[in-house]
Formats: C-alpha cells, structure tokens, sequence
C-alpha cells in the first residue's frame, strides 16, 4: 500500500518527499476536495521533486463539462506529472461520466499516454449528487481510465468511513482490481485509520490534513508527520521498504 500525501507547494513537497512518501499530490484545497494548483506551483513541485518519484495532480472537481476538464487534464499533463486526478462531481449519470472521463483520457493520452488518469468519487456523493462511489469502477474502465479514487466532497469533520462501510469499501477495491484498475482511498483519514484501510487493501491510501501540522488548509505538511504515516504503514507492508 503506497503514501499519497496531498501538498500545495514545493516547500510540503520537500517535506513529503524527506517523510518517505511515495507519492506526491498536487491539489489546491481552497478549491475543493480535489481542488486544482495553479501550473506554476504543479511545475515547481516536480521540479522539486525526486525524478523517480511520482507526482498526481488533481485537476478539480470536476462540473459536467467535458470540453473544460479535458482542457484542464491537459493543462496538468504538460507538467511532467505522472498520475492525472478528476472529481466525478457534477455528475451523477453513469454515461456522463464515461463521456467525460474519456475526453480526460484522450486528451492527456495524446500528449503523454504513460500518463495515469485516475477517476475520482465521493463517499459522500448523496450529499451532493454526484456519481455513486461504488459505480466508479465499472466508469473507469469503459472510459479506460487507469484506476479509482474515494474521497469525500464536503469537508465537515466527517470522514470516508462516516458514509462508507469496511464491506462496501472492500467491494470497490475488489471491483478494482477485477478490472486491473489501481485502488485508493482518502477522505480525512487520520493515522488510527491506517489499520483498518490495511485490511480493506487498496493499492494507495491518501493524506493530508493527517500530513499536516494543523488543518487542510491552514496546516502545513510536515516530514515527521509523513514519517509517522510512512512508519505505519510500512509495519503492517514491510515489503514497501523493499
């Protein structure tokens, strides 16, 4: 199980980088759940950032407007990055979403086709109306996608097991993988969660505000709080360290 730490500049990026994370996330939080950096900042933390370690970029959550998002997943791509992140969030339609997520796909794929797109939902999606999580997979892979994330749209002190079971979260890693799609899992995760994420086992588990010293937006990522998260997991995963 990979570290995914979310940072909204170079200086956390560094600070992600000397905790041991495995992959750096450029997001802009004042935005939104996956909120989208500006390509200066994108390009500064891959600069930044190790050569052979992987940066993902969220590009927003995304509206049903797919001319716009393709735009933006292309914007992204030009930065060197490896991984493309898309909120599914102003869809609730399964069709749309493969619709969108395909011009995603087509767009960053003509520019770079090793670059990772990753579709984004919301464990939360009742509260806004957007795409039922457990409908990701099977959207991913018609629009051929590269794998799913689970967040959380409304940052209110809930958390990704407040609106989703261990079960339902083991069925859409386990959809996942059917699919040979990558698995994650964020949505204000703290470091006591680590356990339980382990056992549900997706491929990259996701942090920020647990990353930080103070909240997801005020806070700012620090190395020893990555390092207690990297230690965490690489107890219950020693083969990470390998």
């Amino acid at each position: 199980m990979q570290l995914l730490v979310s940072v909204v500049n170079e200086k956390e990026a560094k600070s992600a980088v000397d905790g041991g994370a495995d992959i750096v996330d450029v997001k802009n939080p004042l935005e939104g759940a996956l909120g989208a950096n500006f390509p200066y900042v994108i390009r500064r933390v891959r600069k930044c950032t190790p050569p052979h370690l992987p940066v993902s970029v969220a590009i927003g959550d995304a509206p049903n407007k797919p001319g716009a998002t393709a735009l933006a997943a292309l914007g992204a791509a030009v930065c060197n990055i490896q991984y493309v992140k898309v909120g599914i969030y102003g869809i609730s339609a399964p069709p749309q979403a493969v619709f969108l997520l395909k011009e995603v796909c087509r767009a960053v794929r003509e520019h770079d086709p090793d670059i990772k797109i990753i579709a984004a939902a919301y464990a939360d999606a009742h509260r806004i109306n957007s795409l039922p999580p457990l409908k990701a997979p099977a959207v991913a892979f018609e629009a051929e996608a590269d794998g799913c994330m689970i967040d959380t749209a409304v940052k209110d002190g809930s958390s990704l097991f407040t609106h989703l079971g261990d079960d339902l979260l083991r069925a859409f890693v386990s959809n996942c993988r059917e699919r040979k799609l990558l698995s994650a899992l964020a949505g204000s995760l703290s470091e006591k969660d680590i356990p339980r994420v382990s056992a549900i086992g997706p491929d990259i588990v996701g942090f920020r505000t647990a990353a930080c010293m103070g909240d997801r937006i005020k806070g700012t990522v620090a190395s020893e709080q990555v390092e207690r998260l990297k230690k965490m997991i690489s107890a219950i995963h020693p083969l990470n360290n390998i």
